[in-house]
């Protein structure tokens, strides 16, 4: 037997927690009735599990892949105001993917995308911080002081940011490009610690995730993982 939300996540559904959320909703149903309890187990070899009608079964194979995102598309399977989403740059994938974590609409660069439910749950847990490293463009010239205080921590106003790693690449009258690694990935954190320090992003690419990075791989287009690099993460 096996927890509900695992074998959801296992399938492909979607991550543990967002497969716990459909759970609660009432979208899902075992053997025709509607579960809500999130200790619900089920066996996958006799019992029958539906999510908003769509029975779904256990995933042989599991797929990873490495995007270099577009800015313009967002990182969703859906999106309700019928945007391109990152699925939409996986013509040739047949199985049915999800997003590991968030890059906002307008940000470009290294997203991970897989069916390994237990793998996105690790790597976008709190608990399990990995270096997320991007290049920002930004506006004005930034002093040595505001570099200071984005390596120290920022008040972002909900959340204190910790110790970032930041490198100032290359500086002008009209902007700043900045290389910045931060291990937290809360909502447009990179965006709102610039904004803190006065010098507003213009520009926002993920280049490394980790040991992971885009190295030969242009924008728009995607590679699977190695068995390497698969072994990295689940190893963290």
């Amino acid at each position: 037997m096996i927890r509900l939300q695992k074998f959801m996540a296992s399938s492909g559904v979607a991550s543990r927690r967002a497969s716990e959320k459909l759970i609660e909703e009432g979208r899902v149903k075992v053997n025709g009735q509607v579960v809500t309890q999130l200790g619900t187990t089920v066996d996958p070899a006799v019992d029958e599990v539906q999510v908003d009608g769509q029975v779904i079964a256990a995933v042989s194979e599991m797929v990873y892949i490495l995007l270099n995102k577009p800015p313009g598309f967002v990182t969703t399977a859906k999106d309700q105001f019928n945007r391109p989403t990152v699925l939409d740059l996986l013509h040739e994938v047949s199985t049915r993917v999800y997003p590991v974590g968030r890059l906002d609409y307008q940000t470009s660069g290294l997203l991970l995308l897989t069916n390994d439910g237990d793998l996105t749950l690790k790597l976008t847990h709190p608990k399990h911080e990995i270096f997320k490293t991007y290049v920002a463009t930004v506006e004005g010239h930034i002093k040595s002081s505001s570099l200071e205080t984005l390596k120290s921590g920022v008040d972002i106003g909900d959340f204190f940011t910790s110790p970032a790693e930041v490198t100032l690449i290359k500086a002008t009258a009209q902007e700043s490009v900045v290389r910045i690694a931060i291990r937290e990935g809360k909502y447009r954190q990179v965006r709102r610690m610039f904004e803190t320090v006065g010098h507003p992003v213009t520009a926002l690419q993920r280049i490394e995730l980790g040991q992971l990075n885009l190295s030969g791989l242009q924008e728009g287009k995607w590679r699977y993982l190695s068995d390497t690099e698969i072994d990295y993460l689940k190893n963290l």
